[in-house]
């Protein structure tokens, strides 16, 4: 375990911005993670995982930890469902792809998401009508201060749209270092029904098949065709989330726009695309030096090459004051903004 200094994490966030640590350690193990914990103050340290959801904006002047922990063990299986443990610094999408060989249902709708595992509880990330809760099991994390392993249910995580325990109340209080998901082995509850994935099955290349594995070719289609790969364009995925909002506010915006696209949550609220709002309002493919909004999704804040954070941070707020003033919806950061 080596600590380097002033090292650049250009390499280690998926928007490609070059800041430096003021010293960075990567560890491989629970071991090693009790070991930095132990010796520094939790206070003195920047966990780092897949860098799939931040964007940097200065240099960071703690100690980087970054998370590499590999590993998957099944913990107990019967004839219908099994229990999988994967270690944090597994990554997401090479994870699903293992669970798809081995026909582990569940999620397929979460396909080609970047990051690692040890990140998908705090963000609860979704996608195509799938949540992480709907397969989550539990966690298990180490307390920053008393170095404790301590395991969280279900119901400890206090799961929401993009949000958990993790991002509020123990916010900087613990370090995931690994997720059990519960996954099925036959009678999967197949999700077609969100976006576009039914339209994409009816393409004469799945010849009719709906199955976790064409499900999961689907949305990488899917998403391949609409969001940049971050090895070629920095990005972070969807930088805003998805608001939502009150079904009689809905039909007041439906006065205006009457296409406004929604998906109904509940008998009183419904979520509308941010990706249509900020499309709407005129920024897609907008670009300003190399920070810009994406000219296939307008969700997508990406960076062309050598743009920092602070510009891609002056855009989103660009965004969020026009579609305050056009629809007076306030859109919240889905990435987290250091």
């Amino acid at each position: 375990m080596e600590i380097k200094k002033n090292f650049s994490l250009k390499y280690h966030n998926t928007f490609g911005i070059d800041v430096k640590a003021k010293q960075y350690i990567a560890v491989t193990s629970i071991e090693e993670i009790k070991h930095v914990l132990k010796r520094f103050y939790a206070s003195e340290l920047f966990i780092l995982s897949g860098g799939s959801n931040i964007l940097l904006t200065k240099d960071i002047e703690k100690t980087v930890v970054h998370i590499q922990s590999l590993g998957k063990e099944i913990i107990e299986e019967n004839e219908d469902v099994v229990r999988i443990r994967v270690q944090s610094g597994e990554n997401w999408h090479q994870f699903v792809m293992w669970c798809i060989e081995r026909n582990y249902g569940g999620l397929e709708n979460l396909s080609l998401i970047p990051g690692c595992v040890g990140t998908s509880p705090i963000q609860n990330i979704g996608a195509y009508g799938v949540e992480l809760q709907d397969v989550f099991h539990s966690c298990r994390a180490l307390h920053v201060q008393s170095v404790a392993e301590e395991e969280f249910k279900r119901a400890d995580c206090k799961f929401g749209y993009r949000n958990s325990i993790f991002k509020n109340s123990a916010k900087g209080q613990y370090i995931i270092t690994s997720v059990d998901f519960l996954l099925t082995k036959k009678n999967h509850q197949l999700k077609t029904s969100y976006g576009a994935i039914q339209e994409e099955l009816k393409k004469p290349f799945f010849n009719g098949e709906i199955s976790i594995k064409t499900i999961a070719q689907a949305v990488i289609s899917i998403r391949q065709s609409k969001l940049p790969n971050p090895k070629e364009i920095g990005n972070s995925g969807s930088f805003f989330k998805n608001p939502v909002v009150d079904v009689s506010f809905l039909k007041f915006i439906q006065n205006k726009y009457p296409e406004i696209p929604f998906y109904t949550i509940n008998e009183e609220e419904v979520k509308i695309p941010a990706g249509w709002l900020i499309e709407k309002a005129g920024f897609k493919g907008m670009r300003i030096n190399d920070a810009g909004v994406h000219k296939k999704q307008a969700l997508v804040l990406v960076n062309y090459g050598n743009a920092t954070g602070e510009e891609i941070l002056a855009i989103s707020k660009q965004i969020q004051l026009k579609i305050k003033e056009e629809f007076n919806i306030l859109l919240e950061a889905e990435v987290n903004i250091i």
